[in-house]
């Protein structure tokens, strides 16, 4: 399914953002960056194919340009381009790529990901910090551009922008994503709900419709995702206090309704596809049964018509009048995944197997995979979204591939020198973006000093120069260490001379990283400065 999908967009659509898979053409639709082969990009490796992503990744190197005339969606662009590109660059070593001095720390695709990111944050500049919705990619936001925003566009940038601060040294980027996180916290209702579009400028909520579907998913999804992958009791806090209210307020008989966010009362009882998500995220905070109910309650309806009709009326039993189609959407098929890794419940490979064969039987046209425009009759449109090999198919072989290195539970692992230290990569626990785009958690702990280490550094260099000037510098005894022996850190050498025992650090590190080593064992290891037999 992958590839018929895929080299008919190589073959009929490449450069354009997407393939046309009625007419065997293209169409630039979120802003003329070859989109399909960037989202794409991580399924290759997940598929094994590391020929095919070392090719992209020179063809993307060389032909794509964020210096265009073009307004983009600044959502849109996060999770797609800037997502897949840091995904992509962290999963290079692993595809055979031959990576620079520095990796994970530099890299041709990590400097792509912060150009592009960097294009989006004139958005963020308003007196809320809540982002606008679109900019331009060559003069910003535009003098005329409406401020109102929807939830999810303003609270799903966490997990890209944070490791691209980790990764680059920046704080802008995870600075921007918090700020825009806690200025939707501090807007929320006296109930604990938030709606579903609002003024960046005033912060005057325009839609005022709660739940946990479009135009407000994602931000719940971030704050689960964002606080595992920086290991940040804050932002679950926040997740907990919504979950909450969610469940006071819009939980009806393992369905999610929308509310009025002042109020409570029902505004509209129909299910979204973009809902399916929630169990999975469910999944991920241990809350395992509630997510199966709910999961089974989608899972009708996708029996129901073949595909997730975009809305549907909950106490009716169908669809709703022009929300009819399923654009080959994943989002019930990522729950699938995250629920058989917590359960392996046979029931999950089924609707596997009913994806499969669904999207096989309706959408399956000679140049790919079409959009369903309307489950009734099996009509389709003519477009083929990029998510659909970045998230549909990949959650899909992941389901039905237990044996992946996704899923990865530590036993196995790489170790990178970097110019910090030491660092454990691909070892497990990948975060994915709200695109699917697998991060590796550990790389954020590879390419910044810890503050205690940093201390350390200037400690060994005022003495280096105090003790330069008497001519006594310790490094010179080094060849006079005798077998088995490895040269002291100064400092520990001089304590030790005055007669002083020093007492050990006490651990700090947070769950996903890893012990700092010693300052001189750096040295050993990068430079080979210091003697050690040990």
């Amino acid at each position: 399914m992958f590839y018929h999908a895929y080299e008919h967009y190589l073959e009929s659509a490449f450069p354009y953002d997407e393939l046309r898979p009625l007419t065997c053409d293209g169409q630039d639709t979120w802003g003329s960056f070859s989109l399909t082969l960037i989202d794409a990009l991580d399924t290759l490796l997940i598929l094994g194919n590391v020929s095919e992503f070392q090719r992209v990744v020179n063809v993307l190197q060389e032909g794509v340009d964020f210096d265009i005339d073009v307004n983009a969606s600044v959502f849109e662009t996060n999770i797609r381009v800037v997502g897949g590109l840091l995904s992509a660059h962290l999963l290079s070593r692993k595809a055979g790529v031959e990576v620079e001095a520095g990796w994970p720390c530099s890299g041709p695709l990590l400097r792509m990901a912060e150009e592009a990111a960097r294009k989006l944050l004139p958005a963020f500049q308003t007196p809320t910090g809540m982002p606008y919705g679109t900019v331009n990619l060559l003069h910003g936001v535009n003098p005329g551009e409406t401020p109102v925003t929807c939830t999810a566009g303003i609270g799903t940038f966490i997990v890209e922008f944070a490791t691209l601060s980790h990764l680059t040294g920046d704080p802008v980027f995870e600075d921007v994503a918090r700020k825009a996180l806690k200025a939707l916290w501090k807007n929320r209702s006296d109930i604990g709900l938030v709606g579903n579009h609002i003024d960046v400028i005033t912060a005057k909520w325009v839609a005022q419709d709660a739940g946990i579907g479009a135009g407000v998913d994602s931000y719940f999804e971030y704050l689960v995702k964002g606080a595992i992958l920086l290991q940040d009791k804050e932002l679950m806090s926040m997740f907990l206090e919504y979950n909450k209210a969610i469940k006071n307020y819009t939980k009806f008989d393992d369905w999610y309704l929308w509310v009025q966010m002042y109020k409570g009362t029902v505004s509209m009882p129909v299910f979204q596809s973009l809902e399916a998500y929630w169990p999975g995220l469910q999944s991920l905070i241990g809350d395992v049964d509630n997510a199966m109910r709910t999961f089974l309650n989608y899972y009708t309806v996708w029996k129901q018509f073949g595909g997730l009709p975009e809305f549907y009326n909950i106490p009716q039993g169908y669809t709703v009048d022009k929300r009819e189609g399923y654009p080959l959407r994943p989002e019930l098929i990522e729950s699938a995944m995250y629920l058989y890794r917590a359960t392996r419940d046979p029931t999950l490979l089924e609707l596997g197997r009913d994806a499969v064969e669904s999207i096989e039987k309706i959408s399956k046209v000679d140049c790919g995979f079409a959009t369903i425009k309307d489950l009734r009759d099996h009509r389709l449109d003519n477009r083929m979204e990029s998510f659909f090999l970045a998230e549909t198919i990949k959650y899909l072989y992941l389901l039905f591939d237990p044996d992946n290195f996704i899923h990865n539970d530590g036993s196995d692992f790489d170790v990178v020198v970097t110019p910090y230290g030491e660092c454990v990569l691909n070892a497990g626990g990948y975060i994915f973006n709200t695109e699917a785009h697998p991060i590796d958690p550990a790389a954020l702990h590879c390419c910044r000093k810890r503050r205690e280490e940093q201390w350390e550094v200037e400690d060994l260099m005022r003495e280096f120069y105090s003790r330069k000037k008497t001519k006594k510098f310790i490094l010179k005894r080094a060849p006079n260490y005798g077998e088995g022996e490895s040269a002291k850190d100064p400092e520990d050498a001089s304590s030790e001379k005055a007669g002083e025992k020093r007492n050990p650090k006490k651990s700090s590190h947070s769950l996903l990283s890893c012990p700092s080593q010693s300052f001189n064992s750096k040295l050993a290891v990068l430079g080979q400065v210091f003697l050690d037999n040990t």
